[in-house]
């Protein structure tokens, strides 16, 4: 890890800024929580010996982050101060900066800690505990994979690996690219004309929507949240086909299957998606 950061929307605080400038916030030895997060087991115990597993869910995220707080003299220490009672008082985001540069990141909220050992001086030692809801980091970059709508005006299909069953028709296949080490949610972009869109996930789970989007119209499927809007904020969830499976994307490369029908050369298929990681180093 090179660098963590607390952020909120008006502030951004290095904890490791201290290396950098002499002064500020130091994440001390002694920091919990990075690590694997805790699960919920559950067993079927039956009338023989021991249990068989049914399935894990996995717990918040907890946090200990120890801080070394250095200002120029009294004055600045208590600004530095003044400005973590902030950061903390509400939603934050902490920051974790790895060796290539690539910044990962989880909501989190202080549960508790921000005691300070206080000699007089300009520097002071506290302990923050965070509890984040979701125990992954998330990519702040976005992955993403793109088929049809190119600049040459190209048919989709030319973009697709498959053969067209007609001129208006499209299936082929997608490659994934995870670099996460957990399943990421996909958000599918449709722009039209097209119809009947169909995407199938590498382990053969599918998700429909049997709508139909004119040209200069956009789809956005977004399988966290289970929604299905237009360009225009319509919910268009009711166009689905029945039992849809939002389907996530396994960690490291795989392929999906996609199927457009009417389909033009400004027919496009974007799907995109956020790494999370258990663990950042």
């Amino acid at each position: 890890m090179t660098s963590l950061l607390l952020e909120t929307e008006r502030d951004v605080l290095d904890l490791a800024g201290q290396a950098m400038t002499g002064f500020g916030y130091q994440a001390t030895a002694g920091m919990t929580g990075r690590g694997l997060p805790a699960v919920d087991v559950q067993w079927l115990s039956g009338a023989g010996d021991g249990a068989r597993w049914r399935g894990q869910r996995v717990q918040p995220r907890d946090l200990d982050i120890p801080l070394d707080i250095l200002g120029r003299n009294r004055s600045h220490l208590s600004e530095l101060v003044s400005r973590l009672a902030q950061a903390v008082a509400g939603e934050c985001q902490l920051v974790l900066v790895d060796d290539q540069g690539v910044r990962w990141s989880t909501s989190v909220y202080r549960t508790g800690g921000g005691d300070l050992t206080d000699d007089g001086g300009t520097s002071l030692q506290t302990v923050i505990s965070f509890r984040a809801p979701d125990p992954y980091f998330v990519a702040s970059s976005v992955s993403t994979q793109s088929v049809g709508g190119d600049p040459g005006k190209k048919p989709f299909l030319s973009n697709l690996a498959a053969l067209p069953l007609a001129a208006s028709q499209a299936i082929g296949d997608m490659q994934l690219d995870n670099c996460g080490d957990v399943a990421a949610y996909p958000v599918w972009e449709v722009y039209g004309p097209g119809r009947d869109l169909t995407v199938t996930a590498p382990t053969g789970e599918t998700l429909r929507w049997q709508g139909t989007l004119p040209a200069g119209e956009r789809l956005i499927v977004d399988t966290r949240n289970g929604s299905v809007r237009d360009g225009k904020n319509a919910n268009r969830y009711a166009d689905l086909a029945a039992a849809p499976r939002f389907w996530t994307v396994p960690p490291g490369t795989s392929t999906a299957s996609v199927s457009l029908l009417d389909t033009t050369a400004d027919s496009r298929i974007v799907c995109s998606w956020r790494p999370r990681k258990w663990m950042v180093i």
